[in-house]
């Protein structure tokens, strides 16, 4: 049967607080979440539509990382790409990217996995502590998709997902066009 939709398990990592529960809601439910709780771990699922093909898309939220949380191994195991979220209202948020790819291409043992950087909170422009520079240029250190998103806003949401659905497709389809390219919206 092949209308069936290939399945995808992407996961969201990222500090706390940084809003990746918020993102993935405002994908898979369209509406924004204003409260803050933790998170311990929730997956949901969506179909996602691209270039003509539909994806069963797991979306693994994961709890907020920091230096003594960061990834366990299940976030190694059976994952396609992975959507690596800081706020642009934290610098030290994008610093602990580094540390957490660095977990996952360990976990993964390889030099690269299917990844989307995504600078969250772009609405809070009076707080604003990186340039969306500051996002490209890490991008293209990892060759790896980048964007800039609000999830109040719901800018770029889906953005997100496309380009992540097109990072594990490179992997997975390497005769598919664009191999190799870094994607910066």
């Amino acid at each position: 049967m092949s209308n069936t939709p290939k399945p995808r398990t992407i996961a969201v990592l990222g500090a706390r607080a940084v809003g990746k529960s918020s993102l993935t809601i405002q994908f898979v439910e369209n509406h924004f979440v204003d409260s803050y709780y933790p998170t311990i771990e929730n997956t949901f699922n969506k179909v996602i539509r691209f270039r003509g093909q539909e994806f069963a898309a797991e979306i693994i939220d994961t709890a907020g990382q920091d230096e003594h949380s960061i990834l366990n191994s299940t976030h190694a195991v059976g994952i396609h790409g992975y959507v690596l979220v800081y706020s642009v209202t934290s610098r030290q948020s994008f610093e602990m990217m580094k540390i957490i790819r660095d977990k996952i291409l360990a976990y993964a043992g390889t030099e690269w996995v299917p990844m989307v950087l995504v600078g969250n909170k772009t609405d809070l422009h009076m707080q604003r502590q990186l340039s969306a520079d500051d996002g490209k240029a890490l991008a293209t250190q990892w060759n790896c998709a980048c964007t800039e998103a609000s999830a109040k806003h719901n800018e770029n949401i889906t953005r997100i997902f496309e380009l992540m659905i097109a990072e594990i497709e490179k992997t997975l389809n390497p005769n598919s066009e664009d191999m190799g390219s870094c994607t910066i919206i």
